[in-house]
C-alpha cells in the first residue's frame, strides 16, 4: 500500500481510512489545491520530464487528533525539498496522476519564458587586495 494523489473532488472526509492491512492503514488526508507560479515553470518542466513525474505531499504535525494535517501538495521539487527544512513535516513524493500532469503541461505551454543563465560575478573586495594582505600581518 503506497501513498498517492488523486485528481478530482473526493466524496470522503479528511482522515477517512481507505484501506487496511495488518501493519498499516491508508488514509485519505484531505483535499489540496496545487498552486502553479509562472516563475517556476522550468522546475515543473524538469519534473514532467522525469519518469515518472512527481508531486510532493506535505503533512504537518498537530497537537491533537488527527496527528497530522495536510499542509500542501506541490509539483515543484525545490518547494517540496524546502518543506523538509523544518524537520517536523512529513514530506513524501508520489507519482503524479496523468490528469494533473496534463494540466501542468498546459500551464507551462502558456506561461513558460526561457531565461538565459546569467553567471553572477562576485563584487571586488572593498578594501582591495593590498589592504586585505596588510590586515593579515
Amino acid at each position: 500500500m503506497e501513498a498517492g494523489v488523486g485528481a478530482g473532488t473526493p466524496s470522503a472526509a479528511a482522515w477517512t481510512p481507505l484501506a487496511t492491512r495488518a501493519d498499516r492503514i491508508l488514509f485519505y488526508a484531505g483535499d489540496a489545491t496545487i498552486n502553479l507560479h509562472r516563475t517556476e515553470t522550468s522546475y515543473y518542466r524538469n519534473n514532467l520530464a522525469a519518469a515518472p513525474p512527481k508531486l510532493w505531499v506535505v503533512l504537518h504535525p498537530t497537537p491533537s487528533d488527527p496527528p497530522y494535517e495536510l499542509l500542501s501538495v506541490t509539483a515543484d521539487p525545490a518547494e517540496g525539498e524546502a518543506f523538509t527544512d523544518t524537520g517536523s513535516n512529513l514530506v513524501e513524493s508520489v507519482p503524479m496522476p496523468p490528469e494533473i500532469a496534463e494540466t501542468i503541461a498546459q500551464f507551462i505551454a502558456t506561461h513558460h519564458v526561457e531565461r538565459p543563465f546569467l553567471k553572477r560575478r562576485r563584487p571586488a573586495d572593498r578594501n582591495g587586495p593590498e589592504k586585505a594582505r596588510e590586515s593579515d600581518h
